[in-house]
Parts: C-alpha cells; sequence; structure tokens
C-alpha cells in the first residue's frame, strides 16, 4: 500500500476540499474581518502557525521575515520551539507573538520558558502536547531534548501559574478537549502537527464537536490551512482563527522582504471574498449552514 494512503497532511487536504459552499447574496454587504484575541485587534483571523527553527532549515534571518510579515500584515505571530534570544529578536520586530513551548521531561524547563514569555511581553503562551512520543511509541527528543507527556493536573498546574492566556497546541479528540479545558487553557489549537500520526482526523472535521464544547474558549486550526477560503470554511465551522505554515516559508523563501506579508493579505483578501458571497458581514456572523458536508 502507498505510504501517501494513511498521510494525514492528504486526508486533511481531501476533507477541506470536499466541503461545498453556498452563497447568500441577498442583503449582503462588505464584510469587516477585524479579529479580536485576548484583548488586542488584528486585521484579520488569519495568522502565522508556530514554524520552529526557520534559521536552519530555511537561512539566516528567515524566522525575522516571518516576523516582520505577521506585523506588517497585522497578524498575530505564532512561533516554537526557540531559545530565549530568538524569542525577544522576533518580538523585538513588533510582531504580537503567541510562543508554543514543547513538553519538556524537564518540567522546570516549561515554567522557565512561561516566565520568559511573560516578562518578554507576549500575546499569549502554550503547550505543544503532540510531541511527547516518538516514532516507535517511547518518549520523543527534539534536538537531543527528551519529551513526556502531560497529566490534566500537571496542565492545570501549567495555567494557573501562566501570568498570560495558555493554549493547547495538538488536541485532536474531544477527549483531549474536554481535559484541556478542565484545566483551564485558554486556547485549543485542533492539529496533528503535519502528520505526526498518519490516519488522523482531518482537524475541521472535528470542529464542531469540539466547539459544541468550548463554550467561549477559542480554537485554532492547522494543517493544511493554504487560503482565505480554507481559512472561512474553519470559521464557519467553528475556529476562531487559522494558522497557515509552509505556505508561508515557501513565500519567505522565494521573497524574503515582502513574501509572508504579501501572502496573508493575499489570504485575507480571498476570505473577505468568501464572506461577501455568503451573506458574512463580519466573524461574528458566519452561519455553519452555508458549509454543505458532500
Amino acid at each position: 500500500m502507498p505510504e501517501s494512503i494513511g498521510n494525514s497532511n492528504r486526508i486533511s487536504r481531501e476533507y477541506i476540499d470536499s466541503l461545498r459552499i453556498e452563497t447568500r447574496y441577498m442583503d449582503a454587504v462588505s464584510p469587516a474581518l477585524d479579529f479580536t484575541l485576548y484583548g488586542e485587534t488584528f486585521s484579520s483571523p488569519i495568522m502565522t502557525a508556530a514554524l520552529s527553527h526557520l534559521d536552519g532549515f530555511m537561512f539566516p534571518g528567515a524566522a525575522e521575515a516571518l516576523a516582520r510579515g505577521a506585523r506588517d500584515a497585522d497578524a498575530v505571530l505564532w512561533y516554537g520551539m526557540a531559545e530565549a534570544e530568538e524569542i525577544e529578536r522576533l518580538a523585538a520586530t513588533g510582531a504580537r507573538m503567541i510562543e508554543i513551548i514543547k513538553p519538556y521531561a524537564d518540567r522546570d524547563e516549561i515554567y522557565r520558558r512561561i516566565e520568559h514569555a511573560e516578562k518578554t511581553g507576549l500575546l499569549a503562551v502554550g503547550i505543544d502536547i503532540d510531541h511527547a512520543f516518538g516514532p516507535e511509541g517511547g518518549p520523543d527528543f527534539v534536538h537531543g531534548i527528551e519529551m513526556k507527556a502531560l497529566t490534566t493536573a500537571e496542565l492545570a498546574s501549567l495555567c494557573r501559574a501562566s501570568k498570560l492566556p495558555l493554549i493547547v497546541k495538538g488536541v485532536l479528540s474531544a477527549w483531549d478537549a474536554e481535559r484541556c479545558l478542565s484545566a483551564g487553557a485558554r486556547g485549543l489549537v485542533l492539529s496533528h502537527h503535519n502528520n505526526r500520526i498518519e490516519y488522523a482526523l482531518p482537524p475541521l472535521a472535528l470542529l464542531p464537536e469540539i466547539a459544541g464544547m468550548a463554550g467561549g474558549t477559542p480554537l485554532f486550526v492547522d494543517c493544511e490551512i493554504q487560503t482565505g477560503m480554507d481559512a472561512f470554511k474553519a470559521l464557519a465551522l467553528g475556529a476562531k482563527g487559522v494558522c497557515i505554515g509552509r505556505p508561508l516559508m515557501t513565500a519567505i523563501r522565494e521573497n524574503p522582504e515582502t513574501g509572508a506579508r504579501d501572502y496573508l493579505v493575499r489570504a485575507r483578501g480571498q476570505l473577505a471574498k468568501a464572506m461577501a458571497f455568503t451573506g458574512s458581514s463580519d466573524l461574528g456572523h458566519i452561519d455553519p449552514n452555508v458549509i454543505h458536508i458532500r
């Protein structure tokens, strides 16, 4: 059987593409895309994904190119595993930033990084729960550092300790969502983290169920979100915001100066079109019934 059969990225892409929309032109208006998150307002709910190690994977300065692009597009910058100096450098660009921290087996390291995020003045901080295990089911090691699965009690302790909103990334079941919400998480990212496990449910397939139990807790989605139309589908199904990852890496590689900004601005325009064509006057008035699952 070809490896691609169970590839979760492919499964997610096919699911997103299977969703159809109905149009609603009567009484429609040009939409407002203003997006408020944790007390701050941005130009749209389309954000960067929590990419990591861009300077090593791509070229020196790639991470700052992403941060500047988010800043110039008035979008939220998410970023993943990084040393304190890099987090400070990215924050210094003026981008409003959410740092996602790995589930370090050394729990003190998690608390140290949360404290650093607070001192750096970030918008929020998060914990990645899906890097706990490696390819053979044992503890994961990221750049030689051991990871370990969180307990609900440990997550509750982190939520209480953080002065910033604490988000959990890697939720892909009502099971995890219920436990994270009960622990006090202030946001959930539905994600299979770029095919960390094969045959994963597409995040959008789980959105309605988890949105029904989340109350006012914001839900975010990544994995194969590439366009403003993808974003619209996620928002209609219950997401507060979406995160674009690999397409931004390509945009930065092709144009380090303005590639990320241009991509985010273009995606924002695509979202505005989808909202206008479906009678969605603003982000609070997207009717989930415009989405049809064939």
